[in-house]
């Protein structure tokens, strides 16, 4: 029994098991995504058939990949789409070229994974489908090239769309995140957090050096680094939390008070931004100084002007946590919350100073 535990061990799962939501969120997605997929193909050519007919089995596999693992390389829009077009290409050129089947369905399958792989278009079922049109010549007699645009070119058009709806609607990145050319300065500088390590040019040659670039796109890797590196960072910090380091005489505005009193309140305490509370301290937003840039309108108001879109975090969240929605150069400081209750507000300076302290006691 011992020695046979490493080989059933080896043909195991894999996988972690899915979360039951995200099992359920997949289901739904493939099973709603292939009937919209029939029925729009079905509008857009204005055919009296069955909905169903209009779709191919292959298509199948392209439903699992671009719905139930939508962060693979592999199920990105150009590999669903030039993938399959161009394997269906290929296997009906090898049908019309080679009159023996079995040559047939060795020749259609060979090149489409030869067009696919030189178009980075890598897709598994476009191989399917070569071998479905090579195994069904009638298909290329009946419809010659027209095949590889509908069904296959347009079905997998419409897939992608759906599956982009379907994923972004329920919380999911689809397409995936490719790695930043631009700072969110709008300069070519590298994200700060990324400057110390490794390029996306790295990351590319880790992936291929590993042989792993089907499996993860360069942008996802960078963020599981990222995160290991902040749990890292977490633990380097000896446990700080927001509470530990955030202010607490904080200096706030209302959303009543216009520009000439805001204004006032940053000349007085130097600050770049103040948070905006209501008359029961309740978190409402923040306020920067650029918020202020360009309005001479006095009827303004802090209501009208401050962001909403800032990120908060409660006095429990590590400090590496808050780090990290400071460190894109989006937040010059993070509010923190009990309830809707502004609590602190963590600022650079807090956080420079909580890493120095954490650093001195390093070298101690």
């Amino acid at each position: 029994m011992t020695r046979a535990r490493p080989i059933l061990r080896a043909l195991g799962p894999a996988l972690a098991r899915p979360a039951a939501v995200e099992i359920v969120r997949a289901a739904l997605g493939a099973g709603a995504g292939v009937v919209g997929c029939a029925l729009l193909a079905a509008m857009l050519l204005g055919s009296g058939d069955v909905a169903v007919s209009l779709l191919i089995a292959p298509l199948g596999a392209t439903t699992f990949l671009v719905f139930c693992v939508p962060n693979s390389p592999l199920a990105q829009p150009w590999s669903v789409v030039v993938g399959n077009t161009l394997s269906a290409l290929s296997a009906i050129i090898a049908v019309m070229v080679a009159p023996d089947p079995s040559l047939a369905v060795a020749l259609a399958v060979g090149l489409a994974v030869v067009a696919m792989m030189l178009t980075r278009a890598m897709h598994p079922p476009g191989g399917a489908i070569a071998l479905l049109i090579a195994l069904t010549p009638s298909v290329v007699e009946r419809h010659g090239f027209i095949f590889a645009l509908h069904p296959v070119a347009l079905d997998s058009v419409l897939l992608v769309v759906l599956a982009t709806l379907f994923n972004r609607a329920t919380g999911r990145k689809y397409p995936f995140r490719q790695p930043q050319t631009e700072g969110p300065h709008h300069t070519h500088d590298t994200l700060p957090e990324r400057r110390l390590g490794l390029s996306a040019d790295d990351l590319g040659r880790i992936l291929s050096r590993l042989r792993l670039a089907a499996n993860i796109g360069i942008e996802d890797l960078a963020r599981l680094i990222g995160a290991a590196e902040a749990e890292a960072t977490a633990r380097h910090l000896g446990g700080l939390t927001a509470a530990d380091v955030m202010s607490r005489d904080i200096v706030t505005a209302s959303p009543g008070d216009h520009p000439h009193k805001l204004t006032g309140l940053f000349l007085a305490h130097g600050f770049k931004t103040l948070p905006v509370v209501g008359d029961e301290g309740d978190y409402l937003g923040v306020l920067s100084q650029a918020d202020l840039l360009g309005i001479s309108d006095e009827s303004e108001d802090a209501d009208h002007l401050m962001s909403h879109g800032f990120a908060t975090v409660t006095p429990e969240t590590p400090i590496a946590a808050v780090l990290a929605l400071m460190s894109d150069g989006q937040q010059q400081a993070v509010p923190v919350l009990e309830g809707a209750r502004l609590a602190g507000l963590v600022t650079r300076t807090d956080m420079i100073g909580a890493l120095a302290h954490a650093l001195s006691e390093r070298e101690l």
